[in-house]
């Protein structure tokens, strides 16, 4: 049976559900007639099954949402306004997410980094681990299904110590009071799922497989973004500490045409500290920029699969990141079955509701059927002797009649479950709808946000050129040079900033939209699948 033979770890993305057979069935075996009678009734007995008490679990529908935001969405452009033009950002609806969605920043290290990550990390070799577990207790649970056979062979030495009591007279007219007893038998058990409760608890613990495919997309988009985000966040301190680095030379410069102009008696030795100490307050911003991009380099190279002492080879600065111009929207009635969290939460109802039959079906009667069979002899050669064999047959109804509330209570908390897997289910489907709008809204604030932080960069090195020309010809007051100097600081950096910041929320919207985990692989193994042989730059 194909259900029977899943293997979650070859069909990455597939619902178990859509893999699943039917229950298993008893195919009558050829031979002696009680053998053959035997296997009929097995087969009608487990045909029995499919009657199932519980609900049937039944999908929630999509949410009724015609987009993320209200109104119409607009691109992420600087806007109108004063200040150099930023690269606009247009959102195509409609589109799906690329499986190789970080391809979008045209950035081979990072690709690179990506692909090294996904083999190596151990938390998705966690997330496989946990789908074989769940795959295998479903198929345990199946094993119910089946006929329970179970063969022993025993050897006794048994010795009638008062067989002169039991039997009277002389003990050598008694019969043999010491004798060895050898018996081999097959036991068989079976238990017809008449109410169908190993169904639902087979169904639940499909689920609960499900419930573990979707964890480990999860855990792959979550790492995927976080090794971008990581990157980016690299590169963001490489241009702060640029960006501080150019500033201090600048004030570097203007210390010594401050000391040249202090020994010709222009400058007073006041100006020439002032600007000393502006220069060490810039540089003690470098120490803990520094310190971040170690760090940060650590986290990458954790992320990486990798001890600390082996450092990740690939490096990323601003410039080797590039803006995606054009970012895929999903219908909002395609975002439920793309984010892996709310279909975790989907499986997590289905167990439950499962669940609710297997409490039902444990409040009714069971039937067993159980025989066994086998020889009986003084010794091991006899045993196999005609005349020696042995068999019963017998049959069992087992049924509940007083428990103090014990299975009906179970029941409704079994009921209360479903309505907890529900409502989670719906904070599930918000979360997934409010992340998205966080990052629309992002992007959207991050281009004017870039446009007027590049206003302002250029507008500061003006007023420092200003400013330098003209302390050169000794016409401005130190406290201006200084303000200049502050200002210009925090402008690069800002600018720094807001560049990361775009890179950043576009990488969040592509996680938010559910990472494009190709839900139609057909290859055995997951990770040819979402990463491919070889970089792909999505088109849109």
């Amino acid at each position: 049976m194909e259900a029977d033979g899943f293997d979650p770890m070859e069909w990455p993305g597939r619902s178990v559900s859509q893999v699943q057979g039917a229950a298993p069935r008893w195919e009558p075996s050829r031979g002696k007639p009680r053998a053959s009678a035997w296997a009929a009734l097995v087969s009608v007995l487990a045909l029995m099954g499919p009657g199932c008490v519980g609900p049937n679990f039944v999908p929630p529908p999509a949410p009724d949402a015609e987009g993320y935001v209200p109104g119409k969405l607009a691109p992420a452009s600087g806007g109108p306004g004063e200040g150099p033009p930023v690269a606009t950002q247009h959102f195509v609806s409609g589109a799906d997410v690329s499986a190789r969605w970080w391809a979008a920043f045209r950035s081979e290290p990072l690709n690179d980094l990506i692909r090294q990550s996904v083999e190596h990390n151990p938390t998705l070799q966690s997330a496989e681990a946990a789908i074989k577990v769940a795959n295998y207790n479903a198929l345990a649970q199946r094993g119910i299904w089946l006929p329970q056979i179970t063969g022993n062979s025993t050897s006794s030495q048994i010795l009638n110590s008062n067989a002169g009591n039991v039997f009277g007279g002389d003990l050598s007219q008694v019969p043999q009071t010491e004798f060895s007893l050898v018996t081999h038998a097959i036991t068989i058990n079976f238990v017809p799922d008449v109410w169908g409760g190993n169904f639902r608890a087979v169904e639940s613990l499909d689920a609960v497989t499900e419930q573990n495919l979707f964890q480990l997309e999860a855990a792959y988009l979550t790492l995927t973004g976080n090794v971008v985000t990581a990157a980016i966040q690299e590169a963001s301190l490489r241009g702060q500490i640029a960006a501080t680095q150019r500033v201090i030379e600048i004030e570097r410069r203007l210390l010594g045409i401050l000391k040249t102009q202090f020994q010709a008696g222009q400058a007073a030795q006041a100006d020439v500290l002032l600007q000393e100490a502006a220069l060490a307050s810039a540089e003690q911003l470098l120490p803990p920029l520094e310190k971040q991009l170690a760090v940060q380099r650590d986290l990458l190279t954790a992320l990486a699969g990798q001890l600390s002492a082996d450092e990740i080879l690939q490096k990323f600065d601003l410039k080797s990141l590039k803006l995606p111009p054009n970012l895929p929207i999903s219908l909002p009635s395609r975002l439920v079955d793309r984010r892996p969290d709310v279909r975790a939460a989907e499986a997590v109802m289905h167990s439950a509701s499962a669940q609710i039959g297997v409490a039902i079906a444990a409040r009714l009667p069971s039937f067993t059927i159980s025989a066994n069979g086998g020889t009986s002899a003084y010794n091991f050669a006899q045993s196999f002797t005609p005349g020696t064999g042995f068999y019963t047959v017998a049959g069992a109804i087992t049924a509940p009649i007083f428990d103090g509330f014990t299975l009906y209570n179970k029941q409704k908390a079994a009921e209360a479950a479903l309505e907890q897997a529900e409502a989670v289910y719906r904070t599930a489907v918000i979360t997934a709808f409010q992340n998205v709008a966080d990052a629309l809204r992002a992007l959207q604030a991050d281009a004017r946000a870039m446009k007027a932080a590049l206003h302002a960069e250029t507008a500061a090195k003006a007023s420092l050129d200003i400013v330098e020309r003209q302390l050169r010809a000794g016409q401005v007051n130190q406290l201006a040079v200084l303000f200049a100097q502050q200002t210009y600081l925090t402008a690069v950096v800002t600018r720094v900033i807001a560049e990361a910041n775009r890179l950043s929320d576009t990488a969040a919207l592509f996680v938010a939209l559910g990472g494009g985990w190709p839900t139609t692989c057909q290859t055995s193994l997951w990770r040819e699948c979402v990463l491919g042989e070889a970089p792909v730059v999505p088109k849109i």
